[in-house]
């Protein structure tokens, strides 16, 4: 009878060490992305004595805030459409194009460092590069004649923080596309060949709906990238440029604008675009995964 009650007992549940190897990431997450966004989100909803209001966010929608959003919108748009169209072709030239092996392993080899390549030490080699006095702006000058200030160009207005800002934008791009470019599979350009397509009709009918998943969801990854950068933009312009990291900060630590509950509401208000930017580009990501099987 011991013996049939020993057997009938359900054996006792081993605990399972693997997940001791995501207690970081969830760590991580806790104390740098849940419990901050939670302390963002309580003190958008509280006035400097820590009562209840609703005050900053109707300021949210006073039209100097809104332009900043707008602007930051403008600059993050213009540089994730540039990181694409310019990292698209490079990855593709690189892997897809015929060159030679090394040519890959160099351009994925500067990509992870250009990538990460940000902040203020960015903002002082684009100031030594195309500021007014600076390596390139000084060699059309004195080589060619022309003064690019005098054209209308200039380092730090939006076009200028836009062409800083693609220097770590396209080098993501192609670290994250190739291996979407990877997948895509070369019976199919053979099979459209077979049937006679040409090059123009390959890509509108076979590999740009395959990749256009890809495309799409890395822009996404890229317009939140530019979005919430904040050391560039100001180490380069100054705070002139009226971008919502910029006012963030201005709110939080300045001498003029001093208001850290509407700063807390201006960081809610970028992690909800970021949110639902991390969101279409999950979906489209998953969608591509499936066209790639």
């Amino acid at each position: 009878m011991t013996l049939y009650a020993a057997a009938a007992r359900p054996p006792a549940r081993k605990f399972n060490f693997n997940w001791l190897g995501v207690v970081p990431f969830f760590a991580f997450s806790l104390l740098f992305l849940i419990l901050p966004s939670l302390y963002l989100l309580i003190g958008s909803f509280q006035d400097a004595n820590g009562n209840f209001t609703l005050a900053n966010i109707g300021d949210l929608f006073t039209p100097y805030i809104l332009n900043s959003y707008w602007l930051s919108i403008q600059v993050s748009a213009v540089t994730a459409i540039g990181g694409v169209i310019f990292g698209f072709g490079l990855a593709y030239a690189a892997i897809r194009g015929g060159l030679p092996r090394w040519i890959r392993n160099a351009l994925m080899t500067f990509s992870g460092v250009a990538s990460n390549f940000a902040g203020v030490p960015l903002a002082f080699a684009f100031i030594a590069t195309l500021g007014r006095t600076g390596f390139i702006t000084l060699l059309f000058k004195n080589v060619l004649g022309i003064n690019l200030y005098d054209t209308g160009f200039s380092l730090y207005t939006f076009w200028g923080l836009s062409l800083t800002y693609i220097y770590f934008q396209f080098p993501l791009m192609v670290l994250i596309i190739a291996p979407a470019i990877d997948g895509l599979k070369r019976q199919c350009r053979e099979a459209a060949e077979n049937l006679g397509a040409n090059p123009l009709q390959y890509w509108r009918y076979v590999a740009l709906p395959i990749l256009s998943p890809a495309l799409l969801g890395t822009g996404v990854l890229l317009f939140g990238n530019a979005f919430g950068a904040y050391a560039t933009a100001f180490a380069l312009t100054s705070g002139t440029l009226n971008l919502v990291p910029i006012q963030i900060g201005a709110e939080i630590r300045g001498d003029v604008l001093h208001n850290p509950n509407l700063g807390y509401a201006l960081a809610l208000g970028m992690i909800v675009i970021m949110a639902v930017s991390i969101a279409i580009s999950m979906l489209l990501q998953r969608r591509t995964s499936r066209w790639l099987q």
